[in-house]
This record gives structure tokens, sequence and C-alpha cells, in this order.
């Protein structure tokens, strides 16, 4: 997949059928508009295309919110390119690109930037000045300025519940990681580079690899069954772990970080790159008398997680 970080494109890659959205957690409800814009490119002959905003949207107009993100842009465009998409338009979002009207959006970046010949969109995408564009003037204007438009009606998972990246991050942030997975089509993973840590893991028989949560969202604090994927030779090798996210209260840690213990593993990690996947929330948080009742819980847990993950789905 190529990846534009501009809205001006050779003529070579004009005429894509483009699916627009934010996309943050590519979820199945996502995943449902890019599958239908590859099949119309694949009908019309032309370039399978995504059009999407960095950074997100509402981090531009709430700045002081907690990090929310599912996906960032590195694990969302390794999502979107794993669907098949060939071209990605990943546009700058700021208060300048937000101020820009839905019709000047349209002509602007639509037509005489990426050239779309269609473009397609969910039922409650809206954008421009003040949201005032949604998918109805889409159609309009696509009519009058010559590109097709498909939108989609929603989608639901069993029970009626709507696919929503709102409704998997309550699930998230509850201790709730299968239900997430059930909308998201796949397991949440958190995607960082492996940092130094205090090292105590190591001390007391259960070494940990550290990661940095930056802009993700914080799930539920507390110990997890996790699968952590290694990238190796072009490939993720995974393996089953136990992973603590918390402040570390035993210690009298105060920053937020996600330890790592992947099981019968004894290579470095230091600066890779590690994806973890949560499967099951274990227990919250909590702080111990000592380091020996630690280590007899992290022992409980690492049981418990290798019992989950034998009868959780392969990777």
């Amino acid at each position: 997949m190529r990846i534009f970080r501009h809205d001006r494109v050779a003529a070579a890659d004009r005429g894509a059928v483009v699916a627009i959205g934010n996309f943050d957690g590519v979820h199945l409800g996502h995943q449902h508009v890019i599958a239908a814009a590859g099949k119309h490119a694949r009908a019309a002959g032309a370039p399978h295309a995504v059009l999407t905003f960095e950074p997100h949207p509402r981090s531009v107009f709430r700045p002081d919110d907690p990090p929310f993100r599912l996906t960032p842009f590195r694990v969302k465009s390794r999502r979107i390119e794993a669907l098949g998409v060939g071209l990605m338009f990943t546009l700058h979002f700021d208060l300048a690109f937000a101020a820009r009207s839905a019709e000047a959006f349209v002509s602007d970046v639509l037509v005489a930037g990426i050239g779309a010949r269609h473009v397609v969109v969910g039922f409650d995408f809206v954008f421009g000045h003040q949201r005032r564009g949604n998918a109805a003037l889409l159609e309009e204007r696509g009519a009058s300025l010559g590109f097709d438009v498909t939108i989609i009606d929603p989608v639901q998972a069993a029970g009626g519940v709507a696919y929503s990246s709102t409704e998997i991050r309550a699930h998230l942030v509850a201790g709730r990681p299968r239900q997430a997975a059930a909308l998201l089509g796949r397991f949440w993973e958190i995607d960082g580079r492996v940092e130094r840590g205090d090292e105590r893991g190591r001390i007391i028989g259960f070494p940990t690899a550290n990661i940095i949560l930056h802009d993700y969202l914080r799930p539920a604090a507390g110990v997890y069954a996790v699968r952590a994927g290694i990238e190796e030779a072009g490939r993720t090798v995974w393996r089953d772990a136990v992973a603590n996210f918390g402040r570390r209260p035993t210690f009298g840690g105060s920053d937020l970080r996600l330890e790592v213990h992947l099981f019968d593993f004894a290579g470095d990690l230091y600066g890779r790159h590690l994806r973890v996947a949560l499967i099951e929330h274990l227990r919250p948080e909590q702080k111990f008398s000592g380091i020996d009742a630690l280590k007899a819980q992290i022992s409980a847990d690492a049981v418990r997680a290798r019992e989950l993950l034998k009868a959780a789905p392969a990777f």
C-alpha cells in the first residue's frame, strides 16, 4: 500500500474508489465500508483507496481529553493495508483544515486533489466546517461534479449492538477485552517499542518487556492474559504471555506502564516493536505487602493466563 500525506496526486493515481473516514480501530463496521469500496474498485478496474485524517480530529478539537486512540497511525495503516487497500490518503487535520467548508472539501480535495471517481462513506459520515457536510450533501455534490457516492447503512453485531469505536473504548476501559474483540473482529492490540524499565522483574524471576502507551487509550488497570507478537524476518511470531498495566503500587510507581512477561522466552527485546493483544482481564492491579506476596500472586496469574490462552483462538 502506498501512503500519500497530501491531497495532490499524479494522473496515474487519480480515479480511485475511495472509502472516507477516521477509521479509528478499523473495526468490523469500518471494514464493511472499506470492503464496499474494494468491490466497486474491482468492478471498475480502478484503484482501491482510503482517505483518513491525522491527527484524529477529536484530538484537535479536544486537546485536553485523555488519550483515546484505538489504532495510532502505524497500526491503523497496517490494518487498512491488510484489507487489500492500494492507496491511503492521509490528510493533515488542524484547525485551518477544520475551517474549510464541506463544499470546498469536496471540490478541492476529492475532485481537484485526488480525482475520486467513486466515494464510499458510512451513513453517519460528517465533514466540513461545523460538521455541516453529511452523506446526503456528498451525494448531491457528487451528482453535479461527476463522481458516484455509495452510502453504507448501519451494520450491527449480534444482539443489535452497533459497531462503534466508542462502544469498543467503553469495553476496554471496563476491562472487557473479549467484548471489544467481538466488535473489532480481532483482539485489541497495543503496539510499542520496548523500553528499559526498573528491571525489578528480573530480580523477582519474571522479566518483563516494558511499553509506554503514549496516545493509546488506557484500558482498565490490572493483570491480563495476553499474546505478544515479535517481528522476526518480516513476520510476526506470537507468544503467550501475562501482562500488568498500571502504576506498580507495591513499588510506589507513578507512571502508567504496560509490563509484559513472555512465557518461555529469554531473548533481548530492548528497542524492538512488540504487539500485545489483550485476551482476558484477570484481576485489578493491587498493592502487596512485600515482594514475596507479589511473587506468589504473579505465579498464580501466570498459571491462570496459560490455562486461559490454551482455549483462546490461535493467531
